[in-house]
């Protein structure tokens, strides 16, 4: 009996389970109906079902565990590999975060002999003085060890990119300074590799005082690091523990790298093409340039192109296998090349041949073409609609009184334009070139006015010109203390007069926004003839290939840009040819600018990934970002940044909207310091994940970081829609109609914006009945009761697009310092 009850099974429906129909609630159909429409086709979600039951509940089991023992395997395999024979050594990155600690007495420590490695190559990274590759025999791996000046963020950025992991050396007081607080904002926002904190000091402090130094430490690092381990390094034992624990910790994993193939550059050679290859020579000429390099994250395809950061994107023309410059041992290893390649030689350096691994095919290596070409004459033309034909049928058979001089025929008399036409055709004409930067400078300019209008005091008056020389006169002979010069040195007359400028208009935005003023001397309809209104912004459609710009057709789209991202990462992850993680190659990169080898010449260190397929391409990039709480300057829209995404950074000019699931999406003047935004920008594809970064430059060089974030999708069909306000003012109020002033001045204007609904500011809605005399007065009818303190507004929308601006080329930043006072109180205080 116990043992029926042991091989008794939960009860599971059998396939002759019973299924009672549905309730029919009135209008269905039939089943004829069903199988004429369905013509034979079967539900995928009855079919998956169906192989879903046929696994038992142990085989279920059995391929979980399956799936979960290989995840591990790869990770194991992943983690084994880097530093040891068989993959790259091991990229350690030393990173000073204070001003007053010393990244050359840790990495001198690491040379020494008392941490049991062999320093096998001085300078193996170029362009970098302090790098060095170290083999450890005792641990079996070997790691390259760099340190990079953190004056230049955008090497650091670049650095943090390819590192395996990154040193930050801290002060044993202080931890870190407004700086290192600056480089650690950036590199969390890129994305931050594995790490260790190492402090330097802690051995001069005072026994009693050292548990009491170090838990002040804690306390500091613990608010960016919460589970970091603190080393201290004062001796060749403390630096073997780092070294230990630098080999065996776990590694993040980065998606934007991990998915592409890049590399280091260890050697660099530059090569000017001849003149009689047609490519020029000298200094501004192109050449083929030989980077050697360890190939990381992904098998590297000769056919791709590569993107050198910092200089654009390049085709390579063939693969080289040179011996490995850091063996851990003199024998050969074994290796397993791919499909056509041929066999690497190890062994110590300049025993082995250089052997080439592979060459370019050209009709099947990947084109440079960034932008669609573009056809002036494929523009869309269609034949008139029988209304249309009718209704010039019409207009030409209606009779115009001209005067035309004597003897002119009919013919002759139609192709003579009246004086009203051709100013209206002018006018047309105008219309139809002008863009959304010259609205914008129109609105910039009203709201010029505007202040202009309210710094003045009412009832003020004109002012003589005498009575201004002498105002001049008296702030001039305002006499200025030793400090107050001393402080003006400091400050940046030109820059403050435009920060106020920024302010003001940020700060009028956000009392009264997308307000605008109606122009007195220009008609409404004319001044906002590109706009119109919408019944309802969620639910009123707006077609997205309605009058495109020019700059649509150079940019390229994809149909499905999610599917095609999964299909492209997918194929990615599953070659298997090419060259190998952890060989050691020399690209040859042809038709490269001499300005490469120059960068590298004065310090820079030389990074190289290779693209995905369609990642040379231009599109509409969506990248959503959050405002970084160190800026609090306003941010406006179509305002050249310096971005980085992924492993490119360049200069552009963004439009700003707000991030909502809608089919329209409003624009945002300025950058919300409290809600998460879309930043759209013209931008070479990169599919995501890839960490966003936003800097503005300032006028003395130095460049702030204003906004963090991620990469959204690439979408030119994504509308982003300007949102202008107009106002007016009820004159006279009866229930639920009112006369309203001060929103049009014509007649003609008030019957072209008739059919647009208004609302008011305490929730009332309503329309325009009719207008009244010439002056822009108009009834209007509302949904409820008015009241005298309400406004009456109209919202109208037009759609915006970036700004093409495009740059690869982003100029070197100052050293970043606090924006604050640089002058110091002692300086300030007088003798």
């Amino acid at each position: 009996m116990a043992a029926n009850e042991e091989k008794q099974q939960g009860h599971r429906p059998g396939i002759y389970k019973q299924k009672n129909k549905g309730h029919k609630h009135g209008k269905h159909r039939t089943k004829g109906e069903i199988e004429r429409e369905n013509k034979g086709r079967v539900s995928v979600t009855a079919l998956t079902k169906k192989q879903r039951k046929e696994q038992k509940r142990m085989d279920r089991r059995h391929k979980a565990n399956q799936l979960r023992r290989n995840k591990k395997d790869m990770v194991l395999t992943e983690k084994r590999r880097l530093g040891s024979r068989d993959g790259p050594p091991h990229l350690v990155a030393v990173v000073s975060l204070h001003a007053g600690v010393d990244a050359g007495a840790l990495t001198k420590l690491l040379r020494g002999e008392g941490t049991g490695g062999v320093v096998h190559q001085e300078r193996c990274i170029s362009g970098v003085a302090d790098s060095f590759g170290l083999l450890l025999p005792r641990f079996k791996q070997r790691f390259i060890f760099l340190s990079h000046s953190t004056a230049d963020i955008h090497s650091l950025l670049d650095v943090a990119k390819i590192a395996d992991s990154l040193v930050f050396v801290l002060d044993s007081t202080e931890g870190w300074d407004s700086y290192g607080d600056y480089c650690l904002s950036s590199l969390f926002a890129q994305g931050l590799p594995s790490h260790a904190l190492v402090c330097q000091g802690l051995s001069d402090i005072p026994v009693k005082k050292k548990v009491e130094s170090r838990r002040a430490l804690s306390k500091i690092t613990e608010i960016r690091f919460p589970e970091a381990r603190l080393f201290p390094l004062d001796s060749e034992q403390d630096a073997t523990l780092l070294l230990r624990h630098l080999g065996t910790q776990r590694q993040r994993k980065l998606g934007f790298r991990s998915r592409r193939s890049h590399l280091v550059a260890q050697q660099v050679t530059f090569t000017p093409d001849s003149p009689a290859e047609g490519t020029g020579s000298g200094p501004t000429g192109l050449g083929t340039l030989c980077v050697s390099g360890y190939v990381r994250g992904r098998p590297l395809q000769v056919d791709r192109l590569v993107h050198i950061s910092g200089h654009g994107d390049f085709q390579l023309s063939q693969i080289d296998a040179p011996s490995d410059p850091l063996p851990l041992n003199l024998t050969a290893r074994p290796t397993k090349p791919g499909k056509g390649d041929v066999d690497m030689l190890d062994g110590v350096e300049g025993e082995a041949p250089v052997r080439v691994l592979m060459k370019a095919d050209p009709s099947r290596r990947e084109g440079l073409q960034a932008e669609a070409e573009v056809d002036p004459m494929d523009g869309e033309q269609t034949w008139p609609t029988e209304t249309e034909l009718l209704e010039a049928e019409e207009a030409r058979k209606t009779k115009r009184v001209m005067k035309v001089p004597k003897g002119t025929s009919d013919y002759q008399a139609s192709w003579i334009v009246d004086e009203d036409e051709e100013e209206n055709g002018a006018l047309d004409d105008e219309s139809s070139e002008e863009d959304d930067d010259d609205d914008d400078m129109l609105d910039e300019a009203m709201d010029g006015e505007d202040e202009d209008n309210i710094s003045q005091e009412p009832g003020s008056g004109c002012v003589s010109e005498e009575e201004e020389e002498e105002e001049v006169e008296e702030l001039c002979s305002t006499e200025r203390t030793g400090t107050d010069l001393r402080y003006d040195e400091h400050i940046d007359e030109a820059a403050e007069v435009e920060g106020l400028k920024r302010y003001r208009e940020a700060r009028a935005n956000e009392m009264f926004p997308d307000e605008v003023d109606t122009p007195l001397d220009v008609a409404a309809r004319i001044r906002f003839q590109r706009y119109r209104g919408l019944k309802s912004f969620r639910a009123s459609p707006w077609d997205p290939m309605e009058n495109l710009p020019l700059n649509y057709s150079r940019i390229f789209q994809f149909q499905s840009f999610e599917r095609t991202r999964r299909r492209v990462l997918a194929e990615a992850a599953a070659e298997e040819e090419g060259a190998m993680v952890g060989w050691y190659v020399t690209l040859h990169i042809i038709n490269v600018p001499s300005s490469v080898m120059e960068s590298v010449q004065s310090g820079r260190p030389l990074m190289m990934v290779s693209l995905l397929p369609h990642e040379q391409k231009m599109s509409v990039m969506h990248l959503l970002v959050r405002r970084h709480p160190s800026n609090t300057e306003p941010i406006k829209s179509k305002e050249e940044l310096v971005l980085h995404c992924g492993f490119r950074r360049f200069r552009a000019s963004p439009i700003f909207s707000q991030h909502t699931s809608a089919d329209k999406h409003k624009m945002e003047r300025f950058l919300r310091p409290d809600a998460p935004t879309v930043v759209s920008v013209y931008a070479p594809i990169t599919f995501p994940p890839a960490g966003v970064l936003l800097f503005k430059q300032r006028n003395d060089g130095i460049q702030d970081l204003v906004a963090t974030g991620s990469l959204l999708s690439c979408d030119p069909q994504r509308v982003v829609l300007k949102r202008i306000v107009l106002s007016g003012h009820p004159f006279k109020i009866n229930r639920r109609s009112a006369v309203v002033r001060y929103m049009f001045f014509n007649r003609d204007d008030i019957m072209w914006f008739k059919p647009v609904e208004l609302r008011t500011k305490w929730g009332r809605r309503g329309h325009i009945k009719e207008a009244l005399g010439t002056h822009g007065h108009m009834k209007c009818v509302f949904d409820n009761q008015m009241r005298s303190q309400d406004t009456v507004l109209m919202n109208l929308y037009k759609r915006v697009y970036p700004r093409w601006t495009y740059d690869p080329y982003v100029p070197l930043s100052l050293p970043w310092v606090k924006r604050e006072a640089t002058v110091e109180m002692d300086d300030l205080d007088m003798e």
